[in-house]
């Protein structure tokens, strides 16, 4: 599957983005999606991630209650909503794939877009 994120952009801190990540190929409710963020210097970290059929959410407590990742299979599409963003949320914004198992880790996802980037300024 390839992957293919939008979204991103400058906003002040407060502010809310919407993150979209197009997905092209076959069967696309069968991958799990997650989004990861990379700030400079630091390491990519798991951000959210839904599963495919169910849409069973998990996110990281720095986003909890703030972001909300989405998903319609019918586009091929999942989304991430972020809102009462903070300058800490500066980063390149992945989104990720792999096939059927829900997991947080980095290292388990098969497949990633290009990035995008957030800057949240204070």
């Amino acid at each position: 599957v390839q992957l293919q994120a939008s979204g991103g952009g400058l906003v002040q801190a407060g502010g809310s983005l919407r993150l979209s990540c197009a997905g092209s190929g076959r069967s696309f409710s069968r991958y799990t999606m997650g989004w990861f963020r990379q700030a400079p210097g630091k390491e990519r970290e798991f951000v959210a991630t839904i599963s495919g059929v169910d849409s069973i959410t998990v996110y990281a407590d720095s986003v909890k209650g703030r972001f909300a990742i989405s998903r319609d299979n019918a586009k091929s599409t999942v989304y991430l909503q972020m809102d009462s963003l903070k300058p800490e949320d500066t980063a390149v914004y992945y989104c990720a794939a792999r096939a059927l198992v829900l997991t947080t880790t980095r290292e388990e996802y098969n497949y990633w877009g290009q990035g995008t980037q957030v800057t949240v300024s204070s």
